[in-house]
């Protein structure tokens, strides 16, 4: 079935290609086909007897009407059947479609595709955070507080943490049957039904999945339980590679992220700046680029000492962060160097900027402000603009650097621009 989906047989995918297989397991397959054969008998038996009977007087209280029986359990069978043609056809992708490449729309999906399956009104996805060993809920449909809010449940604590821990699904008709605690009222449930299932893979416990208040007001049976475990195999393969994403995008933030300052490093700026340029070249967008360096930074790092110089480094990117608009980006070049790109910004957008940074480091309160040659921690600004001669990411960088050395020469604290003005 993979190598249909996504494989190397997918070329020879149609509608048609599970059209006659019926998804279950093999008990229920047996059922149904002890069912069917019950009825069969049952057919055979009334119409044999069928001249007899209508010679018989019929009793005032008869028990059994063989052709009706047969007629509703046909009626019971059809629907069954049609019901596990649909699940089927559902079931087909729904790996499919609860696997996205962004982890938070993964579990919104599992969640989506099983209250759809289920019938249910509400459901709640948690996740085993194996370094705490509790559940975190990452994803819920019909709660009243979101999930981030919601504090993580330690194994083997409340249903959900005794489902993880046992491994063994939890299905309740009737909380005030099964002795169990009643839910908080402030949840306002409509019914006392719920399934709690665990969802693992090669042995490895995953997370757990709720489900609770089917939408006709009645109960979880074995059937929906049988739903979970067809589709539970399914939900933890996306919540593997849901895991492994997270991942992968955290060691990606931190292949782009300067450690000290937690702004965007060189790597990033460069790569955006070439996005930007290519944009504005298609579009014919303005786009503006800042060179800042901080003044005099060696003399207040030796005289400091470095984890002074650090602390300095982080109150100016906080400054810079502070300034800015949600669109720009802001990074560490390297030492005491720092970048700002500024999209779809011209020249004098981009000089009140500078101004408004400048101005907002130089009013800062440093812890060794004072002792420096202006009297306080400063900073220089170089700006450059894309034009017709200034569009490469080598040629943006190099005339906002050759402003910024003009700002230094002349006396520093201040902005200065690279434009057509020079050649």
């Amino acid at each position: 079935m993979e190598r249909f989906r996504t494989g190397d047989l997918q070329g020879l995918a149609s509608e048609n290609v599970f059209a006659n297989i019926l998804f279950s397991e093999p008990q229920r397959l047996g059922e149904l086909a002890e069912r069917v054969d019950r009825a069969a008998r049952r057919y055979k038996t009334a119409s044999s007897n069928g001249s007899a009977l209508s010679h018989q007087p019929v009793a005032k209280k008869e028990t059994t009407n063989p052709h009706q029986d047969l007629e509703l359990e046909v009626q019971r069978l059809r629907s069954e059947l049609e019901y596990r043609s649909r699940f089927a056809d559902s079931l087909q992708h729904f790996l499919e479609r609860i696997s996205c490449a962004d982890p938070v729309k993964t579990y919104n999906s599992i969640i989506a595709s099983s209250k759809e399956l289920l019938q249910s009104e509400r459901a709640s996805l948690m996740v085993l955070d194996e370094t705490t060993n509790a559940l975190i809920l990452k994803a819920a449909s019909g709660l009243s507080a979101a999930p981030e809010t919601v504090s993580p449940v330690r194994v083997g604590e409340g249903i959900s943490g005794e489902v993880i821990d046992t491994g063994k699904a939890v299905m309740v008709a009737d909380l005030r049957m099964a002795g169990r605690k009643p839910a908080p009222a402030e949840r306002r449930y409509k019914t006392n039904s719920f399934i709690s299932y665990p969802i693992a893979i090669g042995g490895r416990k995953v997370g757990v999945l709720n489900v609770t208040d089917k939408s006709s007001g009645g109960t979880y049976d074995e059937v929906d339980l049988s739903l979970l475990e067809i589709i539970g195999p399914q939900v933890a393969l996306a919540l593997e590679r849901a895991e492994w994403q997270e991942r992968a995008t955290e060691f990606q933030l931190m292949s782009i992220t300067d450690s000290l300052t937690a702004l965007p490093n060189r790597r990033y700026l460069e790569e955006r700046l070439a996005e930007e340029l290519n944009r504005s070249k298609r579009y014919e967008y303005p786009m503006s680029f800042l060179m800042i360096d901080i003044d005099d930074f060696k003399a207040y790092n030796d005289k400091n000492g470095h984890q002074a110089g650090d602390l300095a480094l982080q109150i100016t990117a906080h400054c810079l962060k502070g300034a800015l608009r949600v669109v720009d980006v802001a990074s560490r070049y390297g030492g005491e160097e720092f970048c700002i790109l500024l999209p779809q910004t011209a020249m004098s957008e981009a000089g009140v900027i500078a101004d408004r940074i400048r101005d907002r480091v130089s009013t800062t309160q440093f812890p060794h402000g004072k002792a420096q040659p202006l009297g306080r921690v400063t900073i220089s600004v170089g700006v450059s603009t894309f034009s017709k001669n200034i569009d490469t990411p080598e040629n943006i960088i190099a005339a906002a650097d050759r402003a910024l050395y003009q700002a230094k020469s002349m006396g520093k604290d201040r902005v200065e621009f690279y434009g057509e003005r020079e050649s």
